[in-house]
């Protein structure tokens, strides 16, 4: 399995992780509040599981190969080298909080690639923390959320000599913005979207620092101030660092690359004012300063701040654009002699696309199912009119926002499908038809524009005909909806357009849910988590395609929901594109499931290598899958 764990830059809100922590002794200190991302640089792995030892291999920054390191998978073993100290200490730290929590056996973790500088105030180390949390995880399949991983690998640093703040683990989160906020013991966590693209530059400032000894003087001032200049401290760190932060959040939320430039300004010279003279020994930093103002540059970036601890360790500037930033990176290495790194935040691509398979036979309507398609089997809408089932998942996607729709059919049937979006009924009908159905035979050819229709050759499963969609798709997520179920929501938000919101919120697959008595939950597929937001949207720790009863008592219970409930999937789901090679992987090596390529498994392992959640949507599914369920939805489905 090949992993990635990028490094973490702090880009406001430096110091504020363990200030913030002391208000469990003094409450009336500020939260802290840290706005950070992901570099686009990190520690590339490849891990497999070992019967009884952990062994590491590791790769530096010029390239060069360290000696393979081996330790016994045992604890005492794993706690002994832990406090050595040194890099090997966060192999084994976490490894030994794993295996205290979780019955585990080795990992062969081959780091092939690094190619994130270290003690740059980019937290290589909980980078490697987190890829040993991450490597237990995917390869033991512990079900851990991103937040989970982010916990054990701070656990596991804090095992070693190293006293790392909470904030370094935030790596775990990738090449996303989060924002961090702790209070105490507590820490929360947000994922935040991007409005435009972001272009910052990265700046070693090839120069040195005494991160410890900044600590050690900045913490003088707390639990509480003595002084006049341990109040500027608590002042800094507190309500000015919290109103910053709090503003560049909304600043890069809408992609505003100007305002977080003069707020960058702003913390650096708050900074300077009020922390500077608690540690002048390295925080009056000249090195840091020479680069900020460096005038050739000045024309070119929108603003710039120290990373980290600050000190004369590393620079980070923000641009107007993406030949801005390769600009000022060419200026400081060719004048400055120091090496930098590009960081690009990009907004999070839009979905544009659906697929609809409908190409299955359905032998449970047969025998209506040899003369007409199930996709095509009339209902009646809120306003009376009769249409086919494919006609009204079209327009829930398009009531999502979705641009273009595919629909998966057989080669038989694509004249039938194409026939009834893309013409009109013959002249002597349409005469017939009234003044409103003629417009809408007009809007029928409008939504033809934009359907596509890709054949499935043989009916494999429900993963093989996502599969064949998969040049139409591209590299894009998209939605995928169920040719054989129909959705009706409570609220103004359509259903699609629920599991939309959401993926626009996390950036990552969501599935919609919907809760469940357990006798029916064998019908459906299933899902377990943990609550991202209380009784709305789920992380996913683990698929289940329609489960047994036993087995969902023991493994499918989602806290707050009523013991004989669960999470079934709702039959809308928003995908990353990741999930065709997967597929790809089962059809080439003819990976079947009750004779046939499924999704799901697929689904869990883009939830292991990308996370996953879901969306407890507020409405009604109508499976006409079945004659009984198809006539429900008949009666029903109009209610809405």
């Amino acid at each position: 399995m090949k992993l990635f764990v990028p490094g973490r830059i702090c880009l406001f809100g430096e110091h504020t992780d363990w200030a913030g922590s002391y208000r469990r002794i003094n409450a009336n200190l500020e939260k802290g509040y840290t706005l950070i991302a992901g570099t686009n640089q990190g520690i590339h792995a490849e891990a497999k599981p070992h019967a009884t030892k952990l062994i590491y291999r590791g790769c530096l920054n010029d390239g060069t190969r360290t000696d393979q390191y081996e330790v016994p998978m045992e604890r005492d073993a794993l706690m002994e080298e832990a406090q050595r100290g040194g890099f090997y200490s966060y192999v084994t730290g976490v490894a030994y909080q794993v295996l205290t929590h979780y019955r585990v056996r080795g990992l062969e973790i081959d780091n092939y690639r690094t190619d994130l500088p270290v003690k740059k105030g980019l937290s290589s180390s909980a980078a490697v923390c987190v890829l040993i949390a991450r490597a237990f995880n995917r390869i033991y399949d512990l079900k851990m959320t991103v937040r989970g991983e982010m916990e054990y690998a701070y656990l596991g640093e804090i095992t070693t000599p190293s006293r790392c703040g909470r904030m370094d683990q935030g790596c775990a989160y990738g090449n996303r913005a989060v924002m961090m906020v702790f209070d105490g013991e507590q820490t929360d966590v947000t994922e935040l979207n991007v409005g435009r693209d972001l272009y910052f530059v990265i700046v070693d400032l090839c120069a040195s620092k005494d991160t410890r000894e900044i600590l050690t003087k900045l913490n003088h001032s707390y639990p509480f101030a003595e002084n006049d200049l341990q109040k500027g401290v608590q002042e800094y760190l507190g309500p000015i660092s919290a109103r910053i932060t709090r503003q560049a959040v909304e600043a890069l939320r809408l992609g505003d690359a100007a305002h977080l430039g003069r707020l960058m300004q702003e913390a650096q010279a708050e900074f300077d004012k009020h922390l500077q003279p608690a540690c002048p020994s390295q925080l009056t930093s000249p090195v840091l300063h020479k680069v900020l103002s460096y005038g050739p540059i000045a024309g070119l970036v929108l603003g710039g701040k120290g990373v980290g601890s600050q000190g004369d360790g590393t620079a980070q500037f923000i641009t107007a654009s993406e030949e801005a930033q390769e600009k000022v990176i060419r200026i400081i290495e060719r004048d400055l002699h120091m090496p930098c790194l590009k960081l690009t935040l990009h907004s999070g691509r839009r979905v544009r696309k659906a697929i609809i398979p409908a190409a299955g036979f359905s032998a449970r309507h047969f025998p209506a199912s040899k003369a007409l398609k199930k996709e095509l089997f009339p209902i009646i809408d809120k306003n009376g009119r009769a249409k086919p089932v494919i006609l009204a998942l079209v327009e829930e996607a398009l009531s999502a926002g979705v641009e273009e729709v595919c629909i998966v059919v057989q080669q038989s049937d694509r004249r039938i499908f194409e026939e009834f979006f893309c013409m009109p009924p013959p002249i002597e009908n349409f005469n017939k038809l009234s003044r409103e159905d003629q417009k809408y035979s007009e809007y029928l050819q409008d939504l033809g524009h934009r359907l596509t229709f890709v054949t499935q050759e043989r009916q494999e499963g429900f993963g093989h005909a996502v599969y064949c969609a998969r040049e139409w798709a591209g590299n894009e997520p998209f939605m995928l909806m169920l040719g054989d179920h129909l959705y009706a929501s409570n609220i103004d938000a359509s259903c699609a357009r629920q599991v939309l919101d959401t993926y626009d919120e996390v950036r990552h697959s969501v599935v919609g849910l919907k809760t469940t008595l357990e006798e029916n939950i064998h019908r459906y597929g299933c899902v377990t988590g943990t609550w991202r937001t209380p009784d709305s949207v789920l992380s996913v720790t683990e698929f289940a395609e329609k489960p047994d009863l036993d087995y969902a008592r023991s493994h499918l219970h989602v806290d707050r929901l009523p013991d004989d409930t669960y999470l079934t999937v709702f039959g809308v789901y928003v995908l990353k594109p990741e999930i065709f090679p997967y597929l790809e992987e089962h059809i080439t090596h003819n990976i079947r499931q009750r004779g046939e390529f499924q999704l799901t498994p697929c689904l869990d392992r883009l939830r292991r290598e990308d996370g996953f959640s879901g969306c407890v949507v507020d409405g009604t599914r109508f499976d006409i899958g079945t004659p009984q369920e198809y006539r429900t939805a008949v009666v029903d489905f109009m209610k809405y």
